[in-house]
């Protein structure tokens, strides 16, 4: 996978299935997630080279024309990013915690990219749309003020933000369900 991740968000799950194949037709990218997210959406996420990226979300933004609602492109991304949306993260079963809550799919992907670049903390995970009313949130693990530090400099650094919290010593089953 690249350093840059792209994303488009469509109104229509046919149309949503259809502008992925293009996308992924069109350049170099790596199809990242393609799926349903509440309420009756379909986001597109992929990974790749920055002008691949670019190329293949212009595609995609032309294919999904007025069905498309949102669009996000991060490039030089944390490599924690894309496992941690992938849930193939790793994390440590010790430290405090912090919670990152959105209203919006794109604004929890970019936090979860400034938090793990703010401070030295470990992304869990990044949740996007699905079950959660197309909300988006992010955990994250590591010592308390890293969590703090990167908590604070995502919370001040993107829009649409439902809330946040930080725990400094979950409880051992809290922190098994995170993982």
């Amino acid at each position: 996978m690249g350093n840059a991740i792209g994303m488009v968000e469509l109104t229509g799950i046919a149309r949503g299935v259809e502008t992925s194949d293009y996308m992924v037709k069109a350049a170099q990218v790596d199809l990242v997630r393609a799926s349903t997210v509440c309420p009756g959406k379909y986001i597109i996420l992929i990974a790749g080279e920055t002008g691949d990226v670019k190329a293949s979300m212009a595609e995609g933004v032309k294919r999904g024309g007025e069905c498309v609602v949102n669009t996000l492109l991060l490039p030089n991304v944390h490599p924690q990013l894309i496992p941690a949306i992938s849930g193939t993260t790793q994390a440590p079963l010790s430290g405090a915690v912090g919670v990152l809550e959105f209203y919006s799919v794109a604004s929890a992907i970019t936090a979860a990219d400034i938090a793990a670049k703010a401070a030295a903390v470990t992304l869990i995970e990044v949740r996007i749309g699905y079950a959660i009313g197309g909300k988006g949130f992010v955990t994250l693990t590591g010592d308390v003020g890293a969590v703090r530090e990167a908590v604070s400099a995502a919370a001040k650094n993107t829009e649409l933000l439902v809330g946040t919290s930080v725990i400094p010593r979950p409880a051992p089953q809290v922190l098994q369900s995170l993982l």
